[in-house]
C-alpha cells in the first residue's frame, strides 16, 4: 500500500542516477510525483530549488535534495520500511563503502560509454572494462540472493540501472557470469523494478 505525501521527484527518463531514486521509491512503496527532466529543457522550478539544476532531485515541502546517494539515503530514513541500509553501524558503513566502490569503479565507465560526446576508442575501451570487471565480481553473487546480502539494500538499488543498461551500452555478459546473470533475472522480474521503469528505460531491452 503507497504513502500518500507531497513529494516531487525530478527525474531524467534515461538516466542511471534517477533511476536509483525511482527504484527507492518503488521499493517502499512511496508515491512521488515524477517530473521528466531532459538535459536540455530544464523546468524553472529545478534551477529554482537546484542551483545545478541536476537530475535526480528531490523535493519534499520545503527540502530540496539532489546527488543520488544523499537523496536515496534521505528516503531511507523518512520511509523505514522495508529498510535498504543494515541496522548495525559495521554492515551499514560496508554498504555505504559498496555503494562508493559501484560508484568508483563502475559509474565513470557507464557515464564515458553512454555519453554520445566520447570517442569511440575511449567507449571501446570502457566497455572492455565494464565487462571484465563485472564477470569477474560474478561468483559473488552465487551464495546470497541479493549483492552481498540477504535482503535488498541501497547497494541494488545502484547497481541494477548499470545491469539493466548492459544492452544499450553493447555489453554481453559471458556464460561464466551465470551467478550475476541470475541475480540480473530475479531482479528485474521483481515487482518494484519493474514499476521503476520510465518508458525510456523499457526500451532499453
Amino acid at each position: 500500500m503507497g504513502v500518500t505525501n507531497r513529494l516531487a521527484c525530478y527525474s531524467d527518463p534515461a538516466d542511471h542516477y534517477s533511476h536509483r531514486v525511482r527504484i527507492v521509491l518503488a521499493e517502499k512503496g512511496v508515491s512521488a510525483e515524477i517530473i521528466d527532466v531532459h538535459a536540455d529543457r530544464l523546468p524553472p522550478k529545478l534551477i529554482e530549488v537546484n542551483p545545478y539544476g541536476s537530475t535526480p532531485t528531490l523535493v519534499d515541502r520545503d527540502l530540496a535534495l539532489f546527488e543520488s546517494t544523499v537523496v536515496m539515503e534521505y528516503l531511507d530514513e523518512r520511509y523505514p520500511h522495508p529498510p535498504l541500509l543494515p541496522v548495525y553501524p559495521v554492515a551499514r558503513a560496508n554498504s555505504r563503502l559498496l555503494m562508493h566502490r559501484i560508484q568508483r569503479d563502475w559509474c565513470g565507465l557507464v557515464d564515458l560509454i553512454l555519453d554520445p560526446r566520447s570517442k569511440e576508442a575511449a567507449r571501446v575501451q570502457a566497455r572492455k572494462e565494464l565487462r571484465e570487471s563485472l564477470t569477474g565480481v560474478s561468483p559473488l553473487f552465487a551464495d546470497k540472493p541479493y549483492f552481498l546480502s540477504e535482503e535488498q539494500s541501497l547497494v541494488d538499488c545502484c547497481l541494477l540501472p548499470i545491469l539493466w543498461r548492459l544492452p544499450i551500452m553493447g555489453i554481453e555478459l559471458p556464460r561464466p557470469a551465470k551467478p550475476l546473470l541470475d541475480y540480473m533475472d530475479r531482479q528485474f522480474a521483481r515487482e518494484a523494478f519493474q514499476a521503476s521503469l520510465s518508458a525510456a528505460e523499457r526500451e532499453m531491452r
